[in-house]
């Protein structure tokens, strides 16, 4: 066994592959100012909860722009981790099996991703708090559906048709809300994902949070709408 080097119990990790189709050198790209990128590391440090904050990459010019903003990029990717067809599972796997490899054990992780500039520092205190405090082996920050997949409509035979016909009279607030990921963190027991290989399965601790915090960026206009929101939530901007 490997003799730890030393006690460091807590590690962001932020996944910012390179390659981007849709939007070109997307994890590097001005937003309000400064590339995407450093959102997310500068939240996970200002947070002071992490021993490292490190971005997992196989791009130079991405290393470069972690490395200039205080994050770690002590090795690349693999290049099974470096494919279209790579998870964020596999990608935090390889990361804690090379820490490991250097001797390095962390109890606790944090996965942020690198489009997140609606992370801050104390959406990150509140989450690692909140999973310390529980029994949940992880915790995912999520918001409501904007209205209510219940009566949701599908496509059959060029006629719409109500996929669940029993709630077509319910009232739209009688209705169980349902959430989706908010698509900005994870924070995670290390000892329970290595058993699980998965964030999703378990014993899962939710982090809700407001529609405005939350923006997919899969596209151009994706990204003009997440900037509008910034702006307004960070008028100094």
């Amino acid at each position: 066994m490997v003799e730890m080097e030393q006690d460091r119990k807590r590690i962001a990790i932020i996944t910012a592959r390179g390659g981007s189709k849709r939007i070109p050198k997307k994890n590097i790209k001005e937003f309000c100012g400064k590339p995407i990128l450093a959102y997310s590391i500068e939240a996970a440090l200002a947070s002071e909860m992490f021993d490292i904050v490190m971005v997992s990459t196989d791009d130079e010019e991405i290393g470069q722009t972690a490395v200039k903003y205080g994050a770690q990029v002590p090795f690349y990717r693999s290049e099974q981790t470096s494919n279209d067809y790579a998870t964020t599972n596999d990608v935090l796997l390889e990361v804690l099996t090379e820490y490991e490899k250097r001797g390095e054990h962390f109890e606790l992780g944090c996965c942020i991703y690198p489009t997140a500039p609606f992370v801050t520092s104390e959406k990150l205190k509140d989450a690692v708090n909140g999973l310390l405090e529980s029994d949940a082996d992880t915790l995912i920050p999520v918001t409501a559906f904007s209205y209510p997949p219940q009566r949701a409509m599908v496509i059959r035979k060029e006629r719409l048709v109500f996929e669940y016909p029993e709630y077509l009279d319910s009232r739209s607030q009688d209705l169980e809300p349902h959430y989706h990921d908010a698509g900005q963190f994870y924070v995670f027991r290390t000892e329970a994902f290595q058993k699980n290989r998965r964030l999703m399965t378990g014993n899962i601790l939710p982090l809700i949070l407001s529609d405005m915090e939350v923006q997919d960026i899969d596209s151009l206009t994706d990204w003009e709408i997440a900037e509008i929101k910034y702006r307004r939530m960070h008028p100094e901007v």
